[in-house]
């Protein structure tokens, strides 16, 4: 109900970062009101640590939680709790739901259809042409990507998405901390085709173990969970184990015997996990109904790919999906000038068949 929000704002600000007291107070009690109508000794009585209790009982905490609604009214934020109606159902589903979502953007998509990508903070280049790809692909088909907004795959996947469709990044701190710095530019994109979201409160930082707990929002939003490039410890596999746990489709891309990137989803695979080489790979392991919406569009729609003059094509066999290649290495292999092979370059990207990296590198799109 609306006059409760300033209640489970108040609650969130103490318990955000504890699954286990959240879990207590939200099966001991039968509304939140009940909550802060208790005692002190009530709340230790069930189980609750004695500072949360202080702070629950504390005589400026909803005051505190007023003030926070005005900053997220002033921003033009959102905020969904467990009662309201768009809170999103898959997430409601899960064994630990979060009590609150802070949200910057556009609700309504937290009910579509959703995948998520994740993958390593340091991709490969096979790594972030696959992300990108699998991303934009998904979203162009109506299904919505779902990341952490973390540098490497995450990113990469979110980006992926908005030139197709839509995507949900999920934070580890709150909306007035951006982590990391340096995606507040692709935190605005999102939230002009998409939406944000933290259960932290707004000026939490992105303390280390914030991002398990996000992980399980990521999953928990998701019909099924792809992970791209992993090493043996890499937080995607929290994120795809979490998945399992809330009995969600985990799926993995294969890569190099070689690469530590490599351990953690070829590892996935030789434990069940679905290998996917493209976005049909995700779609088939999705509900028949979906699954059957996805591919008839898709079989309306296909198109032939753009056709190649003699000297794009010689230019675009020369790129690889996993290697970057020089300006200067096309030039001595095709023999033709430097304009000539900029030129050209220029044409395959503007056809979405080749990435430019930065230093004037460029590999093959999937």
């Amino acid at each position: 109900m609306k006059e409760d929000l300033k209640y489970w704002i108040a609650l969130n600000l103490v318990v955000a970062d504890s699954l286990r007291s959240v879990k207590l107070l939200t099966q001991s009690f039968s509304s939140i009101r009940d909550i802060f109508e208790s005692s002190k000794r009530d709340l230790i009585a069930i189980g609750l640590e004695e500072k949360k209790a202080e702070a629950l009982c504390s005589s400026n905490l909803v005051a505190r939680a007023g003030q926070e609604i005005e900053r997220l009214d002033k921003k033009g934020y959102d905020v969904l709790t467990k009662e309201d109606k768009r809170y999103p159902e898959y997430l409601r589903e899960i064994f630990d739901p979060p009590l609150v979502l802070y949200c910057a953007g556009k609700t309504e998509i937290l009910n579509g259809s959703a995948v998520s990508v994740v993958g390593a903070r340091k991709p490969s280049p096979y790594g972030r042409a696959v992300a990108e790809k699998l991303a934009s692909d998904l979203s162009s088909k109506g299904l919505v990507i779902v990341s952490g907004l973390a540098r490497g795959i995450d990113s990469i996947a979110h980006w992926g998405a908005l030139k197709g469709g839509r995507t949900i990044a999920v934070l580890g701190s709150g909306l007035e901390k951006i982590y990391p710095r340096e995606n507040r530019h692709l935190f605005e994109k999102i939230i002009d085709n998409g939406i944000v979201l933290s259960e932290f409160p707004l000026d939490s930082p992105p303390l280390g173990y914030h991002f398990p707990l996000r992980n399980r929002i990521i999953s928990g939003l998701s019909l099924a969970t792809v992970v791209v490039e992993a090493t043996r410890r890499s937080g995607s596999l929290i994120t795809a184990r979490l998945a399992l746990e809330q009995n969600r489709e985990v799926m993995a891309v294969p890569g190099s015997i070689t690469s530590d990137l490599s351990l953690g989803t070829n590892w996935l695979i030789k434990n069940g996990a679905k290998l996917v080489e493209d976005w049909r790979d995700v779609v088939e392991e999705l509900p028949l109904t979906l699954r059957e919406v996805i591919l008839s569009k898709e079989k309306k729609e296909r198109k032939k790919p753009p056709s190649l003059n003699p000297d794009e094509k010689k230019i675009y066999d020369e790129l690889e999906t996993d290697t970057l290649t020089s300006v200067d290495e096309l030039v001595e292999r095709c023999r033709l000038s430097v304009s000539e092979v900029l030129s050209i370059l220029l044409s395959l990207e503007l056809k979405d068949l080749i990435t430019q990296m930065p230093g004037k590198f460029f590999q093959r799109k999937l």
